[in-house]
């Protein structure tokens, strides 16, 4: 079941971010295991302009990924953030349902670009956003905090 974050998600969506990018070597300084947004992402994302969804499958979370402003960029572009599965929820098309909701938020939000960013040892993921029509850019955009990052990508909404 794909479902907006509820504060009682908090710990478990914060644990499965710090999981994931720890399995991809990305658990330091320059990656979003340190926001501290990570400590109460139900907060984080009540602000208008933002959303962010669980995947829960038998009352477990498995996955999340959201929608907000893009700092330090104009109000146009929004960010598609912290979109994380553990390895039992890929492959099956769950992170599709996900992007496609995002993407579908982001929309309605009335932001016209969205903005990623991304590490080049994760394959699939870049493989899922260049299928929905994310293209390469060649330098990071905004203030995300996440100096880490190697790959930053691009759609036009």
């Amino acid at each position: 079941m794909l479902r907006s974050i509820e504060p009682n998600d908090n710990v478990a969506i914060r644990d499965l971010v710090r999981n994931v990018l720890e399995s991809f070597g990305a658990n330091r300084e320059g990656f979003a295991a340190l926001d501290p947004e990570l400590d109460d992402m139900a907060a984080a994302y009540s602000a208008s302009k933002s959303r962010y969804y669980v995947l829960e499958l038998e009352r477990i979370v498995l996955g999340g990924g959201g929608v907000g402003p893009l700092e330090g960029a104009p109000p146009e572009y929004c960010e598609l953030k912290k979109m994380y599965f553990l390895p039992e929820a890929r492959g099956r098309g769950w992170g599709r349902k996900m992007i496609e909701t995002c993407l579908a938020d982001a929309q309605n939000l009335g932001y016209q670009f969205c903005y990623l960013e991304t590490l080049a040892t994760m394959e699939t993921a870049r493989y899922l956003y260049a299928n929905y029509g994310f293209e390469p850019l060649n330098k990071p955009m905004g203030n995300t905090g996440h100096s880490g990052c190697d790959v930053w990508m691009m759609k036009e909404l």
